[in-house]
């Protein structure tokens, strides 16, 4: 896997990764993290909420923010150092999450770079936020 170093970033850089969810995904994060909430898990209890069907984890979405920024932008080396979220929209069985990165600001005292982050699925923004990363860097 190719990456960028801290030196070798622009403002205005982007990358994505784009996975398609599906229920084994959501079992698997559900069995990882500890979240069983049944909106997630159980389809006659999602039914019945706001969704009215199964949702994936906002976390699970959230998770493909740092696939891109581990291992394509800035890629591999990077260390994140905080991320804010703003869940817009769910996130079903079956859609296609894009998780796309776009560098916004460069820090070269402290060789740190804060990226704006959005997930997108069914076209439609899912997830909005900001990431600081520490890049890899030459020096």
């Amino acid at each position: 896997m190719d990456g960028v170093f801290f030196e070798d970033l622009s403002v205005g850089q982007t990358a994505s990764f784009g996975k398609t969810v599906t229920e084994a995904d959501i079992l698997m994060f559900a069995a990882v993290s500890g979240d069983t909430n049944p909106v997630h898990i159980n389809a006659e209890a999602a039914a019945a909420s706001m969704f009215k069907e199964r949702i994936a984890h906002g976390m699970l979405s959230a998770g493909f923010i740092s696939a891109v920024l581990g291992t394509r932008l800035p890629g591999p080396g990077t260390i994140y150092l905080s991320q804010t979220l703003k869940f817009r929209a769910p996130v079903t069985i079956g859609q296609t999450v894009t998780a796309t990165v776009e560098v916004t600001a460069l820090d070269a005292a402290k060789k740190r770079a804060t990226l704006k982050t959005t997930c997108t699925a069914g076209g439609k923004v899912v997830i909005e936020g900001e990431a600081l990363v520490i890049p890899p860097s030459r020096g």
